[in-house]
């Protein structure tokens, strides 16, 4: 009986490496690849050495039950097989999917909403302040755009680049990369605060206590930016959450019940959640380092990551510039307001545009589904579908295309639901601000709300290309969308009215949106070449 079942259990081993075998000479050699000597046959099996055990066992398959046997690789692609066919024929599981990628994009951006309900709730956020009066306001918001357009490209190089070490396992090089990545982005925020300085002081734009505080604003914000762009990287986004959480509790604390200065309170809040990104990152990495890392690659070429990168470095240099030209455009306007400096806040036309703003941060989640479900898609149809297929498999994901957006239309009516009674209702702006919202204001909202609309339909393009490593035609159209914003936004707010600096927005995202919309409908019509291509 003790042999019977040892010969049970070396049969199920040996149909577990090859099904059914072809004959004896498989078995054979399976006996011995297992480590079964000829001296174990007798004490283990019973028989007298492995061509015996072998040809016991092969008789054995014969039987009828043994008939149709996989091996383990063939069981776990028919397990595929089904769930893909579950995962296509239910809409519920699809469902599903989107309410939990939907869920992970919004948890992404709920440092962003902490920001939001803080200043809703108390008037005052990490770097906002509704008591600012216009002067003040100025300083701070040309901050933060210097601040964010200085570091956005090295944001979008620090995803790609540590990203690929990350993915390869290789941990010290995924250190050295964010190191030398921030390193390089600070040299450029200084690099950019002498040459402001320097212009400001031949020009005599603005007093210079302004312009130091402006660059503390930049310079922190800048910093915050790039110690947070790593933990999104590598999988540690719930920290991102909690360093902000932290420093904006702190900042508000410190408001309330100190008279430290706002700009201090501000700049310390802004510190903490440096220096808790920052400390987490540092021992995140060194754990990792010291527990996973078994080899590391040469530190790579500086021109050659140069040249890996520069295409996501622009891309996201421009987008920065691009969601903030219009604010430029339309605050060194003087048509309908006095100016008494070149750019000089507006109020009105900064809540617009900070409303408009919603639908971007409320069409995240659809984003976050969209990439997903390609990548899922592409999953499958590489594994299930033939080269003669390619044809069919193209116009698949151009479906699937046109699925997503409808589901992106179908939230934006939502958004817009919700933005209309935000403005209407007395429950909405007015009891959060205690001031009705003006015409001015509810006219830059609905063009900025269309324009980030037609934005974020452009930056889904982009991503489904980004996902085969198609990064360099991105950063043409996005540069084009750039100068008609600004071109547009100019001659607007010129010859009508400095708000519809906002029509250069508009103008501008619709020709992101067409262009990044042909181009991936031709991306989809040759995606197997390109999926191959890419790896």
């Amino acid at each position: 009986m003790q042999h019977h079942n040892a010969i049970q259990e070396l049969t199920a081993a040996i149909i577990a490496r090859n099904g059914k075998p072809v004959n004896e000479l498989v078995v054979r050699a399976t006996i011995e690849s297992l480590g079964i000597r000829d001296i174990d046959v007798l004490p283990s099996y019973g028989l007298e050495n492995i061509a015996q055990l072998a040809a016991h066992i092969f008789k054995e398959l014969d039987a009828p039950m043994y008939l149709r046997s996989k091996n383990k690789s063939e069981l776990q692609a028919e397990s595929k097989h089904e769930k893909r066919v579950l995962y296509s024929s239910y809409a519920s599981v699809q469902l599903s999917h989107f309410v939990k990628d939907y869920a992970t994009g919004m948890f992404h951006l709920l440092p962003v909403f902490l920001q939001v309900a803080a200043i809703i709730l108390c008037g005052f956020s990490l770097w906002a302040f509704v008591g600012f009066n216009e002067l003040q306001a100025t300083a701070v918001v040309l901050g933060v755009i210097i601040g964010l357009v200085a570091t956005g490209g090295f944001v979008q190089a620090i995803g790609k680049q540590v990203s690929f070490y990350w993915y390869h396992d290789d941990f010290i090089m995924t250190r050295q990369a964010i190191v030398n990545l921030l390193t390089t982005a600070i040299k450029t925020l200084f690099g950019t605060f002498v040459f402001i300085g320097v212009t400001n002081f031949f020009l005599h734009l603005y007093p210079y206590q302004f312009v130091l505080i402006t660059f503390v604003y930049a310079f922190l914000i800048g910093v915050l930016l790039l110690v947070l762009a790593p933990l999104y990287t590598i999988k540690q986004r719930w920290m991102i959450s909690i360093a902000i959480g932290v420093g904006t509790l702190l900042a508000l604390g410190l408001h309330y019940y100190t008279s430290i200065h706002v700009y201090l309170v501000h700049w310390i809040g802004i510190s903490v959640a440096i220096i808790i990104s920052a400390i987490h990152l540092h021992f995140f990495l060194k754990r990792i380092i010291a527990t996973k890392q078994k080899v590391t690659n040469a530190p790579p070429v500086m021109m050659l990551s140069a040249y890996r990168n520069f295409s996501y470095f622009f891309y996201g240099t421009f987008i920065y510039m691009f969601i903030f030209t219009d604010r430029i455009v339309a605050w060194s306007s003087s048509v309908g307001r006095n100016l008494p400096y070149i750019i000089y806040y507006e109020k009105d036309y900064e809540i617009g545009m900070d409303l408009a703003i919603v639908v971007f941060f409320l069409l995240a989640g659809v984003l976050e589904y969209s990439i997903a479900s390609f990548s899922r898609w592409l999953d499958i149809g590489q594994r299930s579908l033939t080269y003669k297929d390619r044809i069919a498999f193209g116009s698949h994901m151009i479906t699937l295309y046109k699925r997503h957006l409808a589901i992106l239309g179908v939230t934006t009516l939502f958004i817009a639901g919700l933005l209309y009674a935000i403005v209407t209702q007395p429950w909405g702006y007015q009891a959060a601000f205690n001031e009705a919202i003006t015409a001015l204001s509810i006219r830059v909202l609905i063009i900025g709300g269309f324009g980030y609309l037609f934005l974020t339909i452009g930056m889904l393009n982009v991503l489904y290309l980004y996902t085969l490593n198609r990064h360099k035609k991105p950063v043409v159209y996005i540069a084009i969308a750039f100068f008609i914003n600004l071109i547009v936004g100019l001659l607007a707010s010129r010859l009508l009215s400095y708000e519809y600096a906002s029509l250069g927005m508009l103008a501008g995202a619709i020709v992101f949106m067409i262009y990044t919309t042909r181009e991936v409908v031709q991306f989809f019509k040759q995606l197997g070449y390109h999926y191959y291509a890419a790896y």
